[in-house]
Parts: structure tokens; sequence; C-alpha cells
């Protein structure tokens, strides 16, 4: 069985980044919609859709 690499590295970098800039912006924030911690493990274990969310949920206006 034949990978087709070149479709799945950019959702693996896009992956990536987005749960780095996520993260970052967790730990910068004062204040989050809920705990800071249960927004960690979303952001970490939850595949593409868990920085998502965090940025159209988590984070306070």
């Amino acid at each position: 069985m034949n990978i087709p690499w070149e479709i799945i590295a950019p959702l693996i970098i896009l992956q990536l980044i987005l749960m780095v800039v996520a993260l970052v912006s967790c730990i910068r924030e004062e204040e989050t919609n809920g705990p800071k911690w249960a927004w960690l493990l979303v952001i970490i274990f939850v595949n593409i859709f868990g920085p998502i969310l965090y940025f159209v949920l988590g984070r306070k206006p």
C-alpha cells in the first residue's frame, strides 16, 4: 500500500502549526471560557478540530 504523502504531509504540517499557535495562545491568555487545563487537553488530543474549537469557543472576547 502506497501512502500519498503529497496529500497527507500538508495536512500534518497544518495540524502541527494550528496546534502550536493554539497552545501558545491558550497559555498566554489570562482567562478562558472554562478551565485552561481542559482547553489544553482538547487542543492536544482532538486533532484539527481541537485548536479550531479553542479559537471559536475557548477564548474570551
